[in-house]
């Protein structure tokens, strides 16, 4: 199967999804307030329990749902990566860019927020690794900024740009296990609004499937109603990652102009 094959593949998948009211009104659930059980999401619609959890099924399916298991609960997270490809194919280029739609899900009624990003990619492990943990790869789609680090454990991340006065970010490595998780901290710092948010913690992990990878990103430790700036551009950062890696193309999203 050829790329644009497999981009089309999912295309269909998300219509599909979306294209039924009520997986719609999951998805609005989960926007209004990211992480329910099945049980909260099976209150809120006049179906039963087999019938959402059929309707959630499809939506995993379509990418568009992520689960993780939290103790003996299973938490459902919205997944924007996939409407964001979409919005990229075929809308960026016309319109302004949007407020990050999706992405920016409504704070969990927690005192700390976790957002989880889902995407398959037609690569290698190695391959994925090197383009997190690579410098210059990593700018191609990670708005222009250069991770540096000598990627060991305990060891500290610098995010760098050359017209950039000063850091943009930094962190320090939790765990590494390369080509397979890794975690680290990070604390924004190109506004003074963003500083103000203190670390938070991000999580990659990579699973071969196939002839592609699953690539995994936890973004987690966040404040209750933290600053949008420091979650809202994964769905691009993600989206210009799979390009990149399956076409050795560029997207020339809003974030990866910013500095240009």
């Amino acid at each position: 199967m050829t790329i644009w094959s497999r981009i089309f593949s999912v295309v269909d998948e998300v219509f599909r999804a979306l294209a039924d009211p009520t997986r719609r009104s999951l998805l609005d659930e989960l926007f209004r307030e990211d992480g329910q059980t099945l049980s909260a999401l099976e209150e809120r619609l006049p179906m039963t329990r087999f019938g959402v959890m059929k309707h959630l099924k499809l939506l995993e399916e379509a990418g568009l749902v992520v689960t993780r298991r939290r103790g003996r609960e299973k938490l459902h997270y919205l997944n924007p990566v996939p409407i964001r490809l979409v919005h990229d194919r075929w809308v960026s280029k016309y319109s302004e860019p949007w407020a990050a739609g999706l992405s920016e899900l409504k704070d969990r009624l927690e005192t700390t927020m976790e957002k989880v990003y889902e995407i398959y990619i037609r690569t290698t492990p190695e391959r994925l690794w090197e383009a997190i943990t690579d410098a210059d790869i990593r700018a191609k789609y990670n708005f222009g900024m250069r991770a540096v680090s000598d990627w060991t454990t305990g060891s500290r991340i610098e995010m760098k740009h050359e017209k950039a006065d000063g850091l943009l970010g930094e962190g320090h490595i939790l765990e590494m296990d390369p080509p397979r998780r890794l975690v680290h901290t990070m604390v924004a710092l190109w506004g003074e609004d963003v500083k103000a948010e203190g670390e938070s913690r991000v999580t990659w992990e990579i699973q071969p499937i196939g002839d592609s990878c699953r690539l995994t990103v936890t973004h987690d430790q966040l404040r209750d109603g933290a600053n949008d700036q420091l979650y809202g551009g994964w769905p691009m950062i993600l989206s210009g990652l799979k390009t990149w890696l399956e076409t050795g193309e560029l997207l020339t999203t809003p974030g990866s102009l910013m500095y240009s």
